[in-house]
């Protein structure tokens, strides 16, 4: 097991809905822990915390790999940036991603 280092975004995921799938398929919260446990080597308490999340919000969705992506932006521009994604509580990857993302969308029909 590898103590002190947290689970990735798509790490989390997958555990997750690996939990919904062992419940969805009839095992109890107690059997489908030990079953995540042994699977993904975690301990039952942590293995525990996966399956009653998936049992409380059922499966998530994956999230694809990041990359760094840097652009030069004004400096008044970077700062209403930060500025907005502290107010929001967002990081500012996540606040850029949405307000590219709803862009795109708006201007290009979502196509990927």
């Amino acid at each position: 097991m590898a103590y002190g280092r947290r689970a990735r975004g798509e790490q989390v995921a997958r555990r997750v809905n690996t939990a919904s799938e062992l419940l969805h398929g009839g095992m109890g919260v107690g059997e489908a822990a030990r079953e995540l446990a042994r699977r993904y080597r975690l301990s039952e308490r942590q293995a525990r915390r996966y399956v009653e999340r998936a049992r409380d919000e059922g499966a998530m969705e994956v999230p694809g790999r990041k990359v760094v992506f840097t652009v030069k932006l004004p400096a008044a521009l970077a700062r209403r940036v930060r500025r907005a994604a502290k107010a929001t509580g967002q990081s500012i990857s996540s606040l850029v991603s949405q307000a590219l993302s709803e862009f795109l969308e708006r201007h290009h029909g979502g196509a990927g």
